[in-house]
């Protein structure tokens, strides 16, 4: 993560490991040990409880919490549209022309 900024996430999990994961780090199961168990990658343990920690998502999960609701508070950016670009696209035809001239 970088700053207040959720970066998008290198391999998204199952709702189900998601929730699994929330609920070991609550009952102080290591990360190491939720990696073993989740079969992934400590650095995705870790990147997925920075990201709940982040936006207040603890274990136990409210039970209204769908997940739907609980995917877009983990991995929504937020300010940004899905689908749109931070920078505007470059004028393609303006490049072309200019490495032709060359």
């Amino acid at each position: 993560m970088n700053g207040d900024i959720l970066m998008p996430a290198k391999r998204r999990l199952t709702m189900r490991q998601l929730r699994q994961m929330l609920r070991l780090a609550g009952s102080g199961t290591s990360s190491r040990e939720i990696a073993v168990v989740l079969g992934i990658a400590r650095s995705t343990v870790q990147d997925n409880l920075q990201r709940a920690a982040a936006v207040g998502l603890s274990w136990p999960l409210p039970g209204e919490l769908t997940d739907d609701a609980l995917e877009h508070k983990l991995f929504s950016r937020n300010g940004v549209k899905q689908g749109t670009r931070r920078r505007t696209e470059p004028n393609w035809a303006d490049l072309s022309t200019t490495v032709e001239n060359r």
